[in-house]
């Protein structure tokens, strides 16, 4: 009799474990993504031309084949006289990817053929200053990159990457709440174009969160924020979302011509 209750109660797991597995299913969540954003920091044309022509010939050919297709190159608007940046971002369905990517590269006879004049430069003619990375987690309600829809050409896109720090970790999850919850629809609403939106698990300056979105240009991006104050007052006089935000930096970048975003 013990051992019928058993197998009876065995099965009875076994079913109900079924039953949660197709209602996990049947719900359609969709694994967040991780995100990287490297920024290379560069002195000069040259270093400039360097890292351009790596990425072109040689590390976004090498993503693709990675399986990572869409990859971004920004550069900022306003160009600065002391220090050039370039941006890449990398989406990765599985964190595991960012983990294995160099190994991944390292196989890639391809790869270390195109990219030799800057993976073997010499210590007194290196391609960069320095490169910072930042590791973003994609947030629930929007767990996957998008491409955006523009109809401008590439180099009349303004590209809008905003960083939202927060004093403290609570009121930063507070604010990511506050996407999930009501930002993110209204930015989808008004077709703001979208491409991440993206809590910060590692980087300098945390706690934080980034997001970019698209214009085909600036009276474009204008008017899209316009149009999002009106919406934007409806939640932010609410008593839960206060002073979730204590410093909020915005960067105006375009995609290079070889950028897939």
């Amino acid at each position: 009799m013990h051992k019928i209750v058993k197998v009876i109660s065995i099965k009875l797991a076994l079913s109900i474990f079924l039953l949660l597995i197709i209602s996990v299913n049947k719900s359609g969540a969709k694994t967040q993504y991780y995100y990287q954003l490297k920024i290379y920091h560069l002195k000069g044309q040259s270093q400039e031309n360097a890292v351009d022509s790596y990425l072109k010939e040689a590390y976004l050919p090498a993503l693709h084949r990675a399986g990572i297709p869409n990859v971004g190159v920004f550069k900022p608007i306003t160009k600065d006289t002391t220090e050039q940046l370039i941006y890449v971002f990398i989406p990765f369905k599985k964190f595991d990817a960012f983990l294995k990517l160099d190994e991944t590269l390292a196989k890639d006879q391809s790869y270390l053929t195109q990219g030799k004049p800057y993976l073997n430069a010499e210590y007194n003619h290196a391609p960069y200053n320095r490169i910072e990375s930042i590791l973003l987690k994609a947030f629930s309600a929007m767990p996957e990159p998008a491409l955006p829809k523009l109809t401008s050409a590439k180099s009349e896109r303004v590209y809008e990457l905003r960083s939202y720090e927060a004093s403290t970790e609570n009121l930063s999850l507070n604010k990511i709440g506050m996407f999930n919850d009501a930002e993110i629809s209204i930015f989808t609403n008004l077709n703001f174009n979208a491409v991440f939106y993206g809590q910060v698990i590692s980087g300098s300056h945390s706690p934080n969160l980034m997001y970019l979105t698209t214009f085909n240009n600036k009276e474009d991006r204008e008017k899209h924020w316009s149009a999002f104050g009106a919406e934007y007052k409806k939640i932010s006089g609410l008593p839960q979302y206060q002073h979730n935000v204590s410093k909020n930096v915005t960067l105006f970048v375009y995609p290079t011509d070889y950028s897939d975003i």
